[in-house]
């Protein structure tokens, strides 16, 4: 029989304390099950890249840099997002600044309407190279969720970093130091 300090340990009570006093131990043995179950695995730092193909806005095919070739940065964001916003100018200041460097930057948007992202990318000025395919960069890169979510990638094809939210402009352009390590 599962005890009373069992379910608190498992943070029971806090669901719902009335409903819980009659039927402690079925609710207990749920959440030790729901908590045994392993989280995805996201890729680790350090580890090589498998590049899903992906299709840009504008229909050109982006494919998988060779190694040694490029380092590249991805954003993932959404156009409702007010810190993507304010990030993705950053990150088009980076795309300027990195020109005629070994740098790609793709950004990821988890919206659904194309029409929504091309007003969105006219109305910021935004000049990024920009995909659809959320849920195929999303299992290549990080298995983290909301956005922004910025992942640079080495010109050897490993993820170096994986940064959750808003960044500052300076953090942003100190990204093009994965253009300058081969």
């Amino acid at each position: 029989m599962t005890s009373r300090r069992r379910c608190i340990q498992l943070g029971a009570f806090a669901l719902a304390p009335p409903l819980l006093a009659t039927r402690l131990p079925a609710v207990a043995a749920q959440l030790e099950v729901a908590q045994s179950v392993p989280a995805p695995a996201s890729p680790a730092l350090g580890e090589r890249i498998h590049w899903p193909p992906v299709r840009l806005l504008d229909g050109r095919p982006m494919h998988a840099p060779v190694p040694g070739e490029a380092a590249s940065v991805i954003v993932f964001f959404s156009t409702t997002c007010p810190f993507c916003a304010r990030h993705n100018v950053h990150v088009q200041k980076l795309l300027q600044a990195s020109r005629g460097t070994p740098l790609r930057i793709l950004a990821v948007a988890q919206d659904r309407s194309e029409a929504n992202i091309r007003t969105y990318l006219q109305r910021r000025g935004l000049d990024l190279d920009v995909t659809m395919e959320d849920a195929a960069m999303r299992k290549a890169l990080t298995t983290l969720k909301g956005v922004p979510i910025t992942c640079a990638v080495d010109r050897q094809q490993c993820l170096r970093e994986v940064i959750r939210g808003e960044m500052f402009e300076e953090d942003v352009l100190a990204l093009a130091r994965w253009a300058a390590k081969v």
